[in-house]
């Protein structure tokens, strides 16, 4: 219930803070002045005296961030722990006929697998493809 709060006053602050920030008026806002109408001195520089909003906004902005590291702080301790035993389907037992470890030396096969046929010789061409055509001379196409 009190963490249901906590939410709504964390909402509720951010939104404060966007609607005074944007109600403000920014530091750029009289860069016109500095062309010559002799108010060139504030346009960057110190600003005296803040207003109700800008310190309204700073004491929302220190408040959005204590409730923040607080609610951070909450959430890290009452995080629970996983468990070492629950590990899901990676915690299965695996089949003993896949884990079976190689003679030294030994490359393993894929079980049922057919072992390759390591032959350097060009399979040859069978019989009933086998036509008596001569062959196509490129230049003779050409002509």
């Amino acid at each position: 219930m009190i963490l249901k709060l906590v939410n709504i006053l964390h909402v509720l602050l951010a939104m404060a803070m966007i609607a005074l920030i944007l109600l403000q008026r920014g530091a750029g806002a009289a860069a016109g002045s500095g062309f010559g109408a002799g108010a060139s001195g504030t346009v960057f520089g110190s600003t005296g005296a803040s207003n109700f909003m800008s310190k309204s906004t700073k004491w929302l902005a220190a408040a959005f961030f204590a409730l923040s590291l607080g609610m951070a702080v909450y959430a890290s301790r009452s995080a629970s722990r996983p468990v070492a035993d629950d590990l899901g389907v990676m915690g299965a037992a695996t089949p003993s006929a896949l884990v079976q470890p190689a003679a030294s030396g030994e490359v393993p096969t894929a079980p049922d697998a057919e072992p390759a046929v390591s032959s350097s010789a060009v399979p040859a061409v069978p019989a009933d493809e086998q036509t008596d055509a001569a062959p196509i001379d490129k230049d003779q196409e050409k002509k």
